[in-house]
C-alpha cells in the first residue's frame, strides 16, 4: 500500500524529495516492488556515499550483496544509475565495484592489509566526489518523475 501525502505538502521538488525519502526510509526491500526497489537501491547508494563513502555502502549493503551476489547487485545498481542518467557514477561502479567487494571480503577475513583495501576505496571515493554532487540532481529529477508511483497524492 502506498503512503498517502497531501497535495498541499508537495509544492516543489524539495517537498517531493523529502516525501520520497520518508517513504524509502520506511520501506523494507523486497523483490516484488520494482519501482520501490530501484529507488531504495539508488537512494541508499547516494546516502551511504555521501555519509561515509564506498566503505559505508559495503557495510550497509553487505547483507543484500551476500544475498543476491555481487554481480546481481552491481548489475542492478549500474542499471538504475544509467536509467536515471547518472552515467559517470555507473562508470565508477563498473570500474571498481567487483574489486572493492573482493577486497572488502578479504579484509574481513584478514587475508590482506587495510592499506590495499583503502587504496582502492580511496580512488573510487575520489572519483565519486570529483563529480561535485551531480548525482543529487539526477536523483531529485528521478524522484520527481516517479513520486506518484511511490506515493498516493491526496487532496485532503
Amino acid at each position: 500500500m502506498k503512503a498517502k501525502v497531501k497535495r498541499k505538502d508537495l509544492l516543489d521538488n524539495n517537498d517531493i524529495w523529502n516525501a520520497v525519502i520518508g517513504v524509502l526510509s520506511e520501506y523494507e526491500q523486497s523483490n516484488e516492488e520494482k519501482n520501490y526497489n530501484e529507488a531504495y537501491i539508488v537512494y541508499h547508494y547516494y546516502s551511504e556515499l555521501e555519509s561515509g563513502g564506498h566503505e559505508s555502502l559495503l557495510n550497509w549493503f553487505q547483507w543484500y550483496i551476500e544475498e543476491v551476489g555481487i554481480d546481481s547487485y552491481l548489475n542492478e545498481l549500474i542499471g538504475i544509475l544509467e536509467k536515471i542518467g547518472a552515467y559517470d557514477y555507473a562508470i565508477i561502479e563498473k570500474k571498481y565495484g567487483h574489486k572493492m567487494w573482493r577486497l572488502y571480503l578479504d579484509l574481513e577475513n584478514a587475508k590482506i592489509e587495510e592499506d590495499e583495501f583503502y587504496h582502492v576505496i580511496g580512488k573510487a571515493n575520489d572519483e565519486y566526489y570529483n563529480l561535485n554532487g551531480k548525482l543529487e540532481k539526477d536523483l531529485e529529477a528521478y524522484f520527481v518523475k516517479i513520486h506518484t508511483d511511490l506515493i498516493e497524492v491526496v487532496d485532503d
